[in-house]
């Protein structure tokens, strides 16, 4: 069955041989490898649903969830498989209560695959964008809700908190989450990370982190982009008089923002900071892979391979998840 919508997707996964078939081409096109050690001297135990693998070494027996973001999970791969597709192809992304209705999960697990699978999309290496006069566009957004929403006590704590900021001489003080964006026009590609605050220090580092000398960056008039090093072209729109000034705007990674705006408003409702950075990693796989090398849409189960790919070597233990100890990095 070729795959192009989400029922094609769940009637194909429902069979437990097409998971299986389908995930052993993706991670072992040229043959299933033992995870551990690499050797294909391996048997299907097809009783068990996992492969024996030959070599002498410890733990020999292993599942096509092994060395993946999904390793250790009771949640099988019909369902596993559909979440995939869920998250990678909304537009607005999932809720883990939709997914717990739509999967029989709980909300509990169904939110534990959601962040498992938004680790799996963070790219492992950060590209670099720009160079040779290549244009690029940055801003940045405040992430959180208003002071005069939040519970009682939490205003409170943030009243007390700004009182002895400004007692201390730090000025006016920003009680919500920064988050930088970084787009590479001719790519057609963007980068998002939260920032500890917006600073001339903080940006300057973060931009220089991600953008190669000779590049042209576009910025709105914010004094904070005014200390950029010489070898990067540095070009301002004034927002208080127009958005546009011939090649000079910053409306694509504003576009970026209003869709991120809309997940987290919309579909998150309320994100804590602490797992901002996952769910624009999520926003950011999608917007990335909306479209292919050609600039042609990119069909909704190229979308899924290109999730299912980056499932290898990841793992996301629900004590990393939750911070009751260190993310490993992966």
């Amino acid at each position: 069955m070729k795959l192009k919508t989400l029922q094609n997707a769940i009637l194909f996964f429902a069979d437990p041989v097409h998971c299986r078939e389908y995930m052993v081409a993706n991670r072992w096109p040229h043959g299933v490898e033992c995870p551990k050690c690499g050797s294909k001297d391996v048997l299907f135990l097809e009783k068990y649903n996992r492969w024996h693998c030959r070599a002498n070494h410890d733990a020999p027996q292993f599942t096509l969830k092994t060395g993946t973001v999904m390793e250790d999970s009771p949640i099988s791969l019909s369902k596993w498989l559909p979440a995939f597709w869920l998250l990678a192809n909304c537009r607005n992304g999932i809720s883990s209560y939709e997914l717990h209705r739509a999967l029989g999960v709980t909300q509990k697990t169904a939110w534990f695959m959601l962040h498992r699978i938004r680790f799996a999309m963070k790219k492992k290496d950060r590209f670099k964008m720009g160079g040779s006069g290549r244009e690029l566009e940055t801003d940045e957004c405040y992430i959180g809700g208003k002071d005069s929403n939040k519970h009682i006590g939490k205003r409170a704590e943030l009243k007390e908190f700004r009182q002895s900021a400004e007692m201390k001489g730090a000025g006016r003080l920003v009680t919500k989450t920064a988050v930088l964006g970084l787009l590479d026009r001719e790519r057609g590609k963007v980068h998002a990370q939260v920032v500890p605050e917006i600073s001339r220090r903080e940006l300057r580092l973060a931009i220089l982190n991600h953008i190669l000398p000779g590049s042209k960056l576009y910025t709105d008039q914010a004094a904070l982009y005014k200390t950029l090093p010489s070898e990067i072209t540095h070009e301002f729109v004034n927002h208080l008089k127009e958005y546009v000034n011939g090649r000079v705007h910053t409306n694509g990674i504003e576009n970026f923002w209003s869709l991120l705006q809309r997940g987290l408003n919309g579909t998150y409702i309320s994100v804590e900071p602490f797992h901002l950075d996952r769910y624009l990693d999520e926003q950011v796989f999608r917007f990335n892979h909306r479209k292919d090398r050609k600039g042609n849409k990119t069909p909704d189960v190229d979308r899924f391979s290109l999730a299912i790919e980056q499932i290898i070597g990841k793992r996301l233990t629900y004590a990393e998840l939750t911070g009751k100890v260190g993310e490993t990095q992966n």
